[in-house]
């Protein structure tokens, strides 16, 4: 059992706003091959860490952003898989195989390209790109992208990795089993099916635990990609008692002021202009909540802030184990979560088997956390988490798809630096290519694979550019219905009611004001270029849509 030590969350507020923009001198210059180590966390909101914004004690995360630089325009999809597979292969995630999850694939998507529910073979990964190049390659965490042995990510470039291969788990291992399908947790290890899961197992430690035993087996001289995917503070909200009591008391007053908190926080860092305007917050109000949801809603916050402290911890044991190597000062580290916070009552999802195992969990007052639970905490404190974004996962809204990213890249990050130019997750790729010197193959493990379509971010980081993309570059998005498309400071976003919304994500991040109206010749020519990119990346927009409470409640907005 671990237990990391809780340090004043001032201490860290005060440090980062005390630290300008780009302050700190760069690193020295890295080794011409870089170790890599990229941690993504699941389902994390974007102020949840110390140096986003949030309360919850996360000094390792916090020490990492103080060392790199903090991205506030960095995007991935609107959930888990599909923004797994854009990591990995530097592409959309409908040309990679995950035009939607393999859990909610609609009838009319069934069968067609870019909606196979996995990793296509015609798309090669980093860690077969690299591995080809002579990195070792490790993976230790959620796989979520294929759930045969050709699939898994020992067949997909990695040498070495222990896999959740679903998106999903009981955090304390119970329910592990053997039949593999996607609403099962199956694990493999180097390819080959877990018989049994270690004695003492909790997600976070273990895949920590499983990385550092990688690292250790990796030969000093040979240069490193590792990644980490944790599947925390994804639901089922689970943590061990100590973990949970830490935090007793700490979210009674609810969660608009907690979003409140971090509303000013943000501003106190820097990272938010004083004069934003945050997008109201949706749903029930706290106060119109019984006391004993109350109490409940408090529970389960403080489960899930016990749960990113866990997660903290880990990260600050993996990344002492890279320093005990003598790698950490040639490591470039990237940190960022899957989508935006999840916002989805659990108990309303209705999906078979997972609706027959809520039937059977004891998620009283007295046992939430335990692992004979099962919830998630829903829209308030999702939203408290996207501040000041507009709703959270599963929406192509700011909310759904903007996350925390940290990079430390020695000799091309400034510590204590804030990095305000859009990035996307699609960008993940190429840039690890470019700063190991690896040049993009159009065949690779034996297949013809397609071109990356993300851009590296090295003349950016090195001050030969000011963007990574040209004004009139456009990116698309869409999932489950909702769409959206970026240019420049311009979007247009569709929740997935069919209406298309304008806004200036420069002059309003928070999606309060819909200028559609004001400016008809670019709200057009932008529904235009989403057409066209649609077409390029192969959507098909699903005939069933996933039936959301929010939709009921939102404002309209502008016609098809």
């Amino acid at each position: 059992m671990r237990k990391f030590a809780i340090a004043a969350t001032v201490g860290f507020t005060l440090g980062f706003a005390a630290v300008p923009a780009f302050a700190g001198q760069p690193a020295p210059a890295p080794k011409a091959r870089p170790d890599f180590l990229v941690i993504i966390a699941d389902d994390l909101g974007y102020t949840d860490i110390g140096a986003f914004g949030g309360e919850i004690p996360t000094p390792n995360l916090d020490r990492l952003a103080s060392e790199g630089e903090r991205f506030t325009d960095y995007h991935v999809n609107a959930t888990c898989s599909p923004t797994r597979a854009s990591f990995l292969t530097g592409l959309d995630h409908h040309e990679a195989g995950l035009g939607t999850m393999a859990e909610l694939i609609a009838p009319n998507q069934q069968g067609k390209p870019g909606h196979e529910g996995y990793l296509r073979r015609d798309v090669a990964t980093i860690a077969e790109r690299l591995g080809e190049a002579g990195y070792a390659t490790l993976l230790s965490g959620k796989w979520h992208l294929g759930l045969t042995p050709e699939q898994d990510p020992h067949a997909r470039g990695f040498q070495q990795s222990f896999a959740l291969l679903q998106g999903g788990h009981n955090h304390f291992g119970l329910g592990a089993s053997q039949d593999i399908n996607v609403f099962n947790a199956s694990y493999r290890e180097n390819g080959r099916t877990v018989d049994s899961l270690p004695a003492n197992f909790f997600s976070s430690d273990t895949f920590a635990d499983k990385l550092i035993g990688q690292l250790g087996k990796v030969p000093r001289s040979k240069p490193l990609f590792a990644v980490l995917t944790f599947t925390a503070p994804h639901w089922p909200l689970q943590a061990r008692p100590e973990d949970i009591a830490r935090f007793k008391g700490r979210y009674e007053a609810g969660y608009e002021a907690l979003r409140s908190e971090r509303l000013a926080r943000q501003k106190q860092l820097g990272l938010l202009s004083p004069a934003t305007v945050p997008h109201e917050i949706q749903g029930q109000k706290w106060a119109e909540l019984s006391p004993e949801e109350q109490a409940k809603q408090a529970r389960l916050m403080e489960i899930y802030a016990a749960m990113v402290h866990n997660l903290d911890g880990n990260v600050g044991r993996v990344v002492a184990e890279l320093k005990r190597q003598g790698r950490y000062d040639n490591t470039v580290i990237l940190f960022f979560s899957d989508n935006g916070a999840e916002g989805l009552n659990v108990s309303d999802l209705k999906l078979g088997p997972l609706s027959d195992r809520l039937a059977k969990v004891d998620n009283s007052l007295a046992n939430l956390g335990a692992a004979s639970s099962y919830e998630s905490y829903g829209p308030g404190w999702a939203q408290a988490a996207t501040s000041p974004s507009w709703l959270y996962k599963a929406f192509q809204t700011e909310g759904g798809t903007r996350s925390p990213l940290i990079l430390k890249a020695p000799g091309f990050t400034k510590g204590g630096g804030v990095a305000r130019w859009n990035a996307h997750v699609t960008d993940v790729a190429p840039t690890i290519l470019d700063l190991a010197g690896v040049t993009e193959k159009r065949e690779v493990a034996g297949h013809a694979v397609k071109p990356i379509s993300g851009k590296s971010w090295k003349a950016v980081l090195t001050g030969k550019a000011e963007a990574v993309r040209g004004p009139e570059e456009v990116i698309g998005g869409e999932l489950f219905g909702s769409r959206k498309l970026r240019q420049g400071d311009w979007k247009i976003t569709d929740i997935g009611d069919g209406k298309w919304r304008l806004f200036n994500l420069a002059q309003d991040p928070g999606e309060t004001r819909d200028l559609a109206a004001e400016q008809p010749a670019r709200f057009q020519a932008l529904k235009d270029a989403w057409g066209k990119w649609a077409a390029e990346v192969g959507v098909i927009l699903a005939d069933r849509l996933l039936p959301r409470k929010e939709l009921a409640t939102t404002p309209g907005g502008n016609s098809k």
